[in-house]
């Protein structure tokens, strides 16, 4: 029994740590939830230029006063927008576009903060500080992403057909542009919700990690959703616990075992190929 304090008792005795395993949990679901998608339809770079391309808009938002959360999510958006359009009208293949979108705007972001007067600590913003979420915090991000998780299981067949064949969707009369929309405003609001608990870097590894563990050990996709989900729950609970006891930053903590256990699940998918 005193082990079992130790472990699991003892850090959730401070509510700095009761917010952060809240934190944790909420935002791994919803992140493996969209990572099941971003796999399926090849978009896993998306949420890396998503997630880089926050930054001018959060240094707009503080210099014109308005809630960095507003920023963030256009900014976000109209890079994902964007990257759409030149993908459709220009040779350039889609991950080019990607590249050098997110690159331009993470660097111009960069240069911004740089050059304006801001209490925004930059390492937060990069890496997150779960452990420093405030109540309000929590509460809206909760919110935001429990809203983005509910619209993507409500409408999971549609998007599934959309992400595996988009032809076959768009024959069959879903509306496969609007769709298309849809998804990327609910990954940038996503994305946007957990940067003050992950950060812009450690919340790309969130929203693939899961997918990618859970595409490796199934071979149907509620299946891969239902690993995927297990995946972040296991390492977020795991991770924020860990993180008191080693006394180190969970976000990053998380994210090793996140990798940890999609190596293990790479390993298990060769072996079980073998035989």
């Amino acid at each position: 029994m005193e082990v079992i304090f130790t472990l699991f008792l003892e850090p959730l005795s401070h509510p700095f740590m009761q917010r952060a395993l809240i934190a944790a949990i909420f935002i791994g679901v919803s992140c493996a939830i969209f990572s099941c998608y971003l796999i399926l339809k090849g978009w896993s770079l998306m949420g890396d230029a998503v997630s880089h391309s926050v930054l001018p808009g959060i240094a707009i938002a503080y210099v014109i006063n308005i809630p960095l959360i507003i920023g963030a999510f256009i900014s976000g958006l109209f890079c994902a927008l964007l990257t759409g359009y030149l993908s459709a009208h220009t040779r350039i293949k889609e991950d080019a576009v990607m590249g050098i979108l997110f690159s331009g705007m993470f660097g111009l972001g960069i240069v911004m903060l740089s050059k304006i007067e801001t209490d925004i600590h930059l390492l937060h913003v990069l890496f997150g500080n779960i452990l420093g979420i405030s109540s309000s915090d929590l509460i809206q991000s909760i919110i935001i992403i429990s809203l983005c998780a509910s619209l993507m299981l409500i409408k999971r067949r549609d998007l599934f057909l959309y992400c595996f064949d988009p032809a076959h969707a768009q024959v069959i009369g879903i509306p496969v542009k609007w769709l298309s929309i849809t998804l990327l405003c609910l990954l940038s609001l996503t994305i946007v919700s957990s940067l003050k608990a992950a950060g812009i870097i450690l919340v790309i590894a969130m929203l693939i990690a899961p997918g990618a563990t859970g595409f490796l050990l199934s071979n149907s996709f509620d299946r891969m959703m239902g690993i995927s989900i297990i995946t972040a729950l296991s390492s977020g609970v795991t991770g924020t616990l860990l993180s008191y006891h080693f006394d180190t930053a969970t976000a990053p903590l998380i994210v090793i075992i996140q990798a940890s256990l999609f190596l293990m699940a790479l390993l298990i998918s060769k072996t079980s190929k073998q035989h």
